[in-house]
């Protein structure tokens, strides 16, 4: 057994590969991604084909580039591989090494002609591949559960032979369909929203609501963790930290206990629409999961999104809570989330909530008190703090 000294990374499109015409957008914006993602490795060189992205390695450590690509969305496989030259002789001796350099007692050749012009069918590539190393080794064929699978791609200038797939982040590239600011409260749900939104293709920013002194350092410091971890799939990522104290008081003073709810999340919708308005961002992403709790029934939903213009998505709705902690285990922001320092949905949470509010009754509280002057003055007071997972910009302590 050696080692594989690949000369290349391989990434297969995926899904991009029903794009049509607007193909070449979208294979731009992954390409960008990539480069962004491998950008401490300043040695690789890229290739943008029909078929997939070619990357020569030049000496880079493959190893490390597995690691990061794994975090990047719009692709659905890449693969180390080493080039050959389109000549049989020379791919045998090739996919014999790299059998030679498995620890493994059975194989299978499985070959892709992506260029039909070459003069071999696949079978007869896989024949004449396998037979040499049957010939030279003492490993076996096994057509069904393999020990090691030697993929060969048949490119228009050269030949790709690699010993693995690995799984891209799938969906598109993010960023190739607009902005979405997602409301971040701390919790389960938030990040496994955000985490979604990237992967169908939007670049995020992130709103979240303090109510300080009722809510603590650490609450704040927990998203801007999350939002720092979730930033391996776009670089970094702007959160809004919107001093939501006076207004939520209001709310509390002026409003009856199971109406306070319905309209504190009016409120955040008529924050977060009119800084995306301001911001020109298209979309609104939140957590909400149809039935989870009393802000989450249809009706609630209803009533509350009616404040905001902006289109909101809702990638959770059908999801239930042990779904979404499959995924937010997946992406390492469970331990986060849980860690117990609450926000200011859950500190002042009434006994009695509604859960079929009515739209007159909210448009009644709320002439009852002046909220769009302390809206108003959330938005004026906006801070916002640049996270990632590469280095934490220092954070202001203005804004604790």
């Amino acid at each position: 057994m050696h080692e594989i000294n690949y000369d290349h990374v391989v990434v297969r499109y995926g899904e991009l590969s029903t794009k049509g015409k607007n193909r070449k957008d979208f294979t731009r914006q992954l390409t960008s991604n990539i480069k962004k993602r491998l950008k401490d490795h300043s040695a690789l060189t890229y290739n943008t084909l029909h078929d997939g992205l070619f990357i020569k390695l030049n000496g880079e450590d493959y190893k490390a580039i597995r690691e990061e690509l794994k975090d990047v969305f719009g692709y659905s496989y890449f693969s180390g591989a080493i080039r050959v030259g389109k000549d049989i002789d020379e791919l045998k001796k090739v996919t014999l090494s790299l059998a030679e350099g498995h620890e493994a007692k059975t194989f299978k050749i499985a070959t892709k002609r992506h260029d039909k012009s070459f003069p071999m069918r696949s079978d007869e590539i896989n024949r004449a591949l396998a037979g040499n190393i049957l010939h030279n080794t003492s490993l076996l064929v096994d057509v069904h559960e393999p020990d090691l699978m030697i993929y060969v791609s048949v490119d228009k200038d050269f030949i790709y032979v690699m010993d693995e797939k690995v799984r891209g982040g799938g969906g598109y590239p993010t960023g190739i369909n607009g902005m979405a600011m997602v409301m971040m409260s701390g919790g389960i749900d938030s990040p496994v929203a955000a985490y979604m939104t990237m992967k169908r293709g939007l670049r995020i920013e992130c709103i979240h609501f303090a109510s300080e002194p009722y809510t603590s350092k650490q609450a704040l410091e927990k998203v801007l963790t999350l939002a720092s971890k979730l930033s391996v799939c776009q670089e970094e990522i702007n959160v809004h930290i919107i001093p939501f104290t006076d207004l939520q008081l209001a709310i509390y003073k002026h409003v009856d206990e199971p109406y306070c709810i319905t309209i504190m999340r009016r409120m955040m919708y008529r924050i977060a629409d009119q800084i995306c308005k301001d911001r020109k961002i298209k979309v609104i992403t939140n957590g909400e999961s149809i039935g989870q709790v009393a802000s989450q029934t249809p009706e609630s939903i209803t009533v509350i999104g009616k404040v905001a213009d902006t289109l909101i998505l809702r990638p959770l709705c059908m999801m239930d809570k042990l779904e979404i902690i499959d995924v937010a285990k997946k992406i390492d922001t469970y331990e986060t989330s849980i860690l117990p320092f609450e926000d200011c949905c859950t500190i002042f949470d009434p006994k009695n909530p509604v859960t079929k509010p009515k739209e007159d009754r909210c448009l009644h509280y709320e002439t009852l008190f002046d909220y769009q002057t302390l809206v108003d003055e959330c938005i004026k007071n906006d801070r916002i703090v640049n996270v990632s997972y590469r280095k934490r910009e220092k954070e202001d302590e203005s804004i604790f």
